[in-house]
């Protein structure tokens, strides 16, 4: 019985080594097999997804010579993101992306280097993203100040709304499990389909949120070009 609904998000270890973030690299065991192996089904979906997503961002980006070859930072980061995401739903695997330690290490450096990147090469055009166009001069000011907050509070908000989503799911699904036990056996059935659907919303889940991520961090590069 758990002392708290929240400690399956718990990170575990064995002989005190933190082995359980160990999982946010096993996606990248699946990836050399597939490169020597005769294409599959799953090998050519997966490069239909990473070919229009290239395609996505690259019209995203715009046609600026500066940030050509960002659109495989941006699908590598969906690709990682994905990843975890998925073997967060199996048994007995470690879900990083439910931690902000994960999220906000790949929300920061990104939106850091994209401020620094637009201070220092297109100073002026930062400062015209502060005050939108046909703004009253009276609103000016306060304009400022909201654009600012907004701005730097984008890593919080990309880290925690992928943090939320992913522990919003696994809660439900943990505490429809805790009654399985207690439950009667005519809704059983009622419990399992409940249980079959919410793994279906949680796969939909985590490809959303990738993409989302994802599509927001490229929206932020364009935004400093």
């Amino acid at each position: 019985m758990m002392s708290n609904l929240f400690s399956v998000f718990d990170p575990t270890s064995t002989m005190n080594m933190p082995l359980n973030w160990t999982s946010t690299f096993m996606g990248l065991m699946f990836i050399p097999m597939s490169m020597w192996l005769i294409p599959s089904r799953h090998l050519m979906v997966w490069n239909l997804l990473t070919t229009k997503l290239h395609n996505e961002f690259k019209t995203l980006l715009g046609s600026n010579k500066k940030s050509k070859g960002s659109t495989f930072l941006f699908v590598s980061l969906f690709s990682l993101i994905l990843f975890n995401n998925f073997l967060g739903l199996f048994p007995y695997i470690f879900t990083s992306t439910s931690h902000l330690t994960m999220t906000l290490t790949l929300a920061l450096p990104l939106w850091a280097s994209f401020m620094l990147f637009g201070w220092i090469n297109n100073m002026n055009h930062m400062f015209e993203h502060l005050v939108p166009q046909g703004t009253p001069s009276v609103l000016m000011p306060f304009m400022v100040c909201i654009e600012t907050i907004s701005n730097v509070i984008r890593p919080g908000t990309l880290a925690v709304r992928l943090t939320a989503n992913m522990i919003a799911g696994h809660l439900l699904l943990t505490l429809l499990g805790n009654n399985g036990p207690t439950i009667t056996s005519s809704l059983l059935g009622l419990l399992i389909t409940a249980q079959i659907l919410l793994m279906i919303l949680e796969s939909a889940v985590a490809v959303i949120q990738s993409y989302v991520f994802a599509v927001l961090s490229t929206l932020y590069s364009s935004e400093v070009n």
